[in-house]
């Protein structure tokens, strides 16, 4: 794999850290068509994206935790050895931004942010994400489990969520003109 330094120079990125099996077909690149197209695997879960990242209600979630959200870079990367600086700041961009939106529409009392590499790490999808969780005063995050959320519901959430970034204004050169239009279909 071929990456850019900050001077604008190609160099040789290897993935070095990689534990995807053979074969491996990833969720997440679905979600914008990048290895099926046209599959429109949770496009009404889409809350923000551009050109490098989307964030989407997340499929599983947490008892006291509903409509957490996950952001992914559109481009395949493993894990965080392989993503490129550039990618990752617009992940933190859009991780900010959905900060505001929950802490605005959810009435959340804080926010966590939580990602994971290898399996060691409990990575369990082998595309770089980043999950941002509603908090709330004792809500158990870290010692509950997820299970699987209902479609209707983390619509609902989507779009709290999408109306939220749409109509501040102050927030405007994070969305850009080619996001998420609320069009595609599921």
């Amino acid at each position: 794999m071929i990456g850019i330094n900050e001077k604008g120079w190609e160099i040789e990125m290897t993935p070095v850290f990689s534990h995807r099996p053979e074969g491996y077909e990833c969720p997440f690149c679905c979600i914008w068509g990048i290895e099926r197209p046209d599959q429109g695997t949770k496009q009404r879960d889409i809350i923000y994206q551009n050109e490098k990242v989307t964030a989407f209600i997340a499929g599983k979630w947490w008892p006291n935790n509903k409509g957490h959200v996950l952001i992914v870079p559109n481009q395949h990367f493993e894990n965080i050895y392989e993503l490129p600086a550039d990618y990752a700041a617009e992940i933190h961009r859009a991780a900010q931004l959905t900060a505001f939106a929950m802490k605005s529409t959810y009435g959340c009392e804080g926010i966590s942010t939580r990602q994971h590499n290898e399996p060691a790490g409990n990575q369990d999808v082998w595309h770089y994400h980043l999950h941002v969780y509603p908090r709330y005063r004792n809500d158990q995050l870290y010692l509950s489990k997820g299970s699987q959320s209902d479609p209707e519901e983390r619509s609902f959430y989507a779009d709290k969520l999408r109306s939220w970034i749409k109509e501040n204004s102050q927030f405007e050169h994070y969305f850009h003109e080619d996001t998420h239009q609320n069009d595609r279909s599921s």
